[in-house]
């Protein structure tokens, strides 16, 4: 990739940010906070915050980030936290996803976002056992799930289109 392509793709990535901030992400990390902030209050489900936080922050500013399994993740302890996200958080916090991805889907603009929203909420629904990272410290062999919204150099050169391209290497 040459120098010039970076920047347009680094270009991109702010402008879909910002078209996402405005569109959908103040509103979803507002949700993620709501639930972080209960999650505390609720003495008992004070470790939920933390992956609530985690979310609020990919859910404002997405793009040039990926979402990759942990690889030091203890499967009964993720399994069990998510089974616990899904009672407290989760299912309303893909209900969220939902009602966003569909009132994003009524503009012509919105329908890429609302379809990276869909996938969005799968990692609402099961946050334990991964983590967000940005997309330029992930080596390319690494163990990691279809990237949510990841703009990569082929979607750059479609254009906004390719606001919900696939990382390639998936797991």
């Amino acid at each position: 990739m040459t120098g010039g392509n970076r920047e347009g793709v680094g270009s991109l990535r702010v402008i879909g940010n910002i078209i996402w901030l405005v569109l959908a992400g103040i509103w979803l990390a507002i949700g993620y906070l709501i639930s972080a902030v209960l999650s505390v209050l609720f003495i008992i489900t004070i470790p939920l915050a933390l992956p609530a936080l985690k979310l609020a922050g990919y859910a404002l500013w997405p793009f040039g980030r990926v979402v990759v399994r942990n690889p030091v993740r203890d499967r009964s302890l993720s399994t069990l936290g998510n089974v616990v996200w899904f009672v407290f958080a989760g299912w309303w916090l893909v209900l969220v996803h939902l009602i966003t991805a569909l009132a994003l889907a009524l503009t012509v603009i919105g329908i890429p976002f609302a379809l990276a929203n869909l996938k969005m909420a799968k990692l609402a629904l099961l946050p334990y056992g991964r983590m967000v990272v940005d997309r330029r410290h992930v080596p390319e062999d690494a163990d990691t799930e279809a990237s949510i919204l990841e703009l990569d150099a082929p979607a750059a050169d479609r254009g906004l289109a390719g606001l919900t391209g696939e990382h390639t290497t998936e797991a």
